[in-house]
């Protein structure tokens, strides 16, 4: 019996250890964002101002995005004319009553090794320089580019290591955006799961995508120029009528979506005044 109770006892450490591990980085993701909302909403004052606030207030008549990423920023799953670079940078001209001019940066299927190198080779300094707004959606295809290599179930078990790198990766491409221009806002796009809760690995990425969206948030957390942008509120197996043909990247009404969000987050997050002088 003390060996029946014994394996028992450790089973039920491996399945608490499991469930820590699964559902913990979520409970984190919301206590960062509650932590962040409460200080925005401390900071409402006479010291602090909205993103669109400030946009629209800075000595600028004319604002420049740019986008670096992957096929997310491309805009694959939507024609040319109906990506989310554009749209975003359509719906904040619109509310600040200022001309933004965008430049998509998208690369279809480039990871966060890729990104960075080329950010660190200074293929974009010139553009990052310029910027008012630098948008950046990678680190899907770190995942799913050894799951095709070597199978998924290969990519699960090297889901730490994969998260280490791509966290290094895109930590090292912010600092070099923010070296090149401290006043640039950087806004980092969550993964989201497109999967239909029928796939067999949709239950498993809806438990592992807030651990590897935790780290965006604890990047963001560590800088004064940063924004996460909660895409999973908008493209999630509820709402697949945003999402197009391949059931993965969005459709035109999914980028659209996300546009939206964007924007919302940016009225409601807030940074020093002492940063437009």
């Amino acid at each position: 019996m003390k060996v029946i109770g014994y394996v028992l006892s450790l089973i039920g450490v491996g399945v608490l250890g499991v469930s820590i591990w699964l559902y913990y980085p979520q409970y984190q993701i919301d206590k960062v964002k509650k932590e962040t909302a409460a200080v925005s909403h401390t900071m409402a004052s006479e010291h602090h101002i909205s993103y669109t606030e400030y946009y629209r207030s800075v000595d600028k008549p004319i604002l420049h995005h740019l986008a670096l990423g992957d096929s997310i920023i491309k805009g694959f799953g939507a024609s040319s004319n109906k990506n989310l670079v554009k749209a975003f940078s359509l719906n904040l001209e619109k509310d600040i009553q200022k001309q933004v001019i965008y430049q998509n940066e998208g690369i279809n299927e480039i990871t966060s090794e890729e990104l960075n190198n080329l950010v660190q080779q200074g293929e974009f300094d010139e553009k990052i320089k310029n910027a008012d707004i630098v948008t950046i959606n990678i680190g899907g295809n770190d995942i799913l580019r050894l799951g095709f290599e070597e199978g998924f179930y290969e990519a699960i078990r090297s889901f730490d290591r994969i998260q280490t790198d791509f966290v290094h990766n895109l930590s090292s491409t912010m600092n070099r955006i923010n070296k090149l221009n401290p006043n640039a806002t950087v806004l980092l796009l969550e993964l989201y799961n497109p999967l239909d809760q029928e796939n067999e690995f949709y239950s498993l990425a809806d438990k592992i995508l807030p651990k590897w969206n935790l780290k965006l948030y604890q990047l963001a957390d560590e800088v004064d120029y940063a924004v996460v942008i909660e895409t999973t509120d908008v493209i999630n197996s509820e709402q697949r009528q945003y999402l197009s043909y391949d059931g993965v990247h969005p459709n035109a009404r999914g980028y659209d979506a996300i546009a939206e969000q964007m924007l919302i987050q940016l009225k409601n997050d807030t940074r020093t005044l002492v940063e437009q002088y």
